[in-house]
């Protein structure tokens, strides 16, 4: 069977994130998605109007169902929503630490809407870094994760706090014309690419990403040549967009 991510993220019932996205995403990559599902949302692709979460008991259930049942190879986390439920992660990564770990580090949704009490979810988080193989925070998050508006000093305040890798997602800085990420590895800038920036915004991207990484890294691919594969599926993707409603956001056509 193809070795397998398991992603704790939740439902969005638009399609354009979340577990959808994961298990789309992790699809193109060769991978088979699992999924603990961590929360159902209320939203569509342009508004986050409320959530319910699971309970830790549940969460976990769900989780370790599988992990004697599927080559897991990776872990994948997206919308966690509660501190109860990243205590959860934290307990469940603990158990197995031969998994690798991609942690994109939801705080609030690209279409609007708090995903869970942010002051709180930062302080969560910070029991999550030392324990993820790689991290892909876009700037908004990094700078709330490290309290730092400077992003290399931000950058640099994750590694201290332990993160082994940081892939910085730079679609929310003020570059009209092209967007810029980085790949820090142990404190150190390792890889940086530019590609244009396309009009208009995007629901769902963040997800994409870091599950088409999370699946070339459970199919063996070594931590910088799954981010530059995933960065080029991820432009082909937004390329190709679909337009629900006019001049809203966009859901990437990942197949």
């Amino acid at each position: 069977m193809r070795p397998t991510v398991l992603c704790f993220s939740g439902l969005d019932p638009s399609g354009g994130a979340g577990i959808q996205a994961d298990i789309e995403s992790i699809g193109c990559s060769g991978a088979h998605a699992a999924i603990a599902c961590t929360a159902l949302t209320i939203q569509n692709s342009q508004q986050v109007f409320g959530f319910e979460a699971t309970s830790r008991e549940l969460l976990l259930a769900q989780a370790n169902a599988v992990v004697n049942d599927l080559p897991i190879r990776c872990i994948k986390s997206g919308m966690l929503g509660t501190t109860d439920n990243i205590a959860a992660l934290v307990e469940f990564l603990q158990e197995h630490p031969d998994y690798q770990y991609v942690l994109d580090p939801v705080l609030v949704a690209n279409s609007g809407g708090s995903l869970g009490n942010l002051e709180t979810l930062v302080q969560a988080f910070q029991a999550l870094l030392p324990l993820a193989t790689l991290i892909t925070p876009n700037t908004v998050e990094l700078r709330a994760l490290a309290a730092e508006d400077d992003l290399e000093l931000a950058t640099q305040k994750l590694f201290k706090l332990g993160a082994k890798a940081i892939l910085v997602k730079g679609g929310h800085e003020d570059t009209p014309d092209h967007i810029r990420n980085a790949l820090y590895i142990n404190g150190e800038l390792v890889a940086e690419s530019r590609c244009p920036r396309l009009e208009g915004e995007y629901h769902g991207s963040g997800c994409s990403l870091a599950s088409f990484i999370a699946g070339r890294l459970a199919q063996g691919d070594e931590l910088k040549h799954a981010v530059q594969h995933a960065e080029t599926w991820l432009f082909g993707v937004l390329q190709h967009a679909e337009t629900p409603i006019e001049n809203g956001q966009k859901i990437p056509k990942r197949f």
